[in-house]
């Protein structure tokens, strides 16, 4: 996985998602990333253009939430001279500047719907039409797109076309939450700290081991953006110091106080719970140095019911 190294982690779920984009990556299909907002989603976009035979075109980036609904449009088609009040001249649209190489359109759930079929004639013919234009222009353009929300809903309530999203998921590719990879939190912290000492020319700063458990039993509503930010902060303000608990914000020390010792609390939006299982595994074989025997007494299951799971979920214990 040498190839997608900008993505950091080594948890179940996000080994398993960066084998399927490897995959995905060789070919030339249209993806659909969906993940919560944070999570790494043009990240993983770009991964998947780097390692594609497109990886010496052009890669271009719309948020189609970021555009007024006049301009969007004119910003992904282009548009022709005086097809509008203030189009002065003729002007490319993306799939022009993305010919080639690809597209990636972030928050796809925000494009309007009249753009929606536009698009989806693109994707199956390749054939797009300039606003004021009387006849369509062929592009070589692969599309991602990403989405922060389920679209099934939108769909359900007449916002996004169920044609348009079934082209788009040819292969659906899902982020996992911070929360849902929290073994991988240690780690991305490191990277976060090298980075950041780096870029501001300071010394890094350390995690006590409190400190990772903290921030391990945190629910980060804001996943890998906001432990971002917050390292970012720490790297400033506490640069070349033990970070402990008590220097985190205080949201971090709440939330673990709400929470009694050894109990679970379900999330409102609920669990992936083999993910959480192998999860769980992983911790304690990480915690054991890789002893089963150990391992399975953390667990409270015997060494037998261990090493079912273990090759259930494809865990690697070496």
């Amino acid at each position: 996985m040498d190839n997608f190294n900008t993505i950091i982690g080594k948890s179940p779920a996000l080994e398993a998602l960066i084998r399927s984009a490897q995959i995905v990556a060789a070919t030339d299909v249209t993806v659909l990333i969906k993940g919560e907002t944070g999570t790494g989603k043009e990240v993983l976009a770009k991964a998947i253009q780097r390692n594609s035979p497109r990886a010496d075109k052009p890669f271009i980036t719309l948020n189609c939430a970021a555009l007024p609904e006049g301009l969007v449009e004119s910003e992904i088609f282009g548009h022709k001279k005086g097809s509008f009040t203030g189009a002065i001249s003729d002007k490319q649209g993306l799939f022009h500047a993305a010919d080639g190489g690809t597209l990636f359109l972030d928050e796809i759930n925000s494009l309007p719907l009249s753009i929606q079929s536009k698009l989806l004639r693109f994707l199956e013919s390749g054939e797009c039409q300039a606003v004021g234009a009387t006849k369509p222009y062929k592009v070589n353009v692969r599309v991602i797109a990403a989405t922060n929300t389920d679209l099934n809903s939108l769909i359900d309530a007449g916002e996004f076309r169920s044609d348009l999203y079934f082209r788009l998921s040819v292969v659906p590719l899902e982020l996992p939450a911070l929360h849902e990879r929290r073994e991988d939190i240690e780690l991305l912290a490191e990277h976060f700290f090298s980075h950041f000492a780096k870029t501001h020319d300071l010394q890094m700063p350390t995690l006590s081991r409190g400190t990772v458990k903290t921030m391990r039993a945190y629910q980060w509503p804001g996943n890998i953006r906001e432990l971002r930010n917050l390292c970012e902060r720490l790297c400033i303000l506490l640069a070349g110091r033990l970070i402990e608990p008590e220097n985190l914000p205080r949201e971090f020390t709440r939330q673990a106080s709400a929470v009694p010792a050894n109990q679970f609390i379900l999330p409102e939006f609920g669990v992936q719970l083999d993910a959480l299982e192998a999860d769980i595994i992983y911790q304690a074989l990480v915690r054991t140095n890789g002893n089963r025997s150990k391992s399975a007494r953390l667990l409270g299951i015997s060494r037998d019911t261990l090493l079912y799971r273990i090759q259930k979920h494809g865990i690697a214990t070496h």
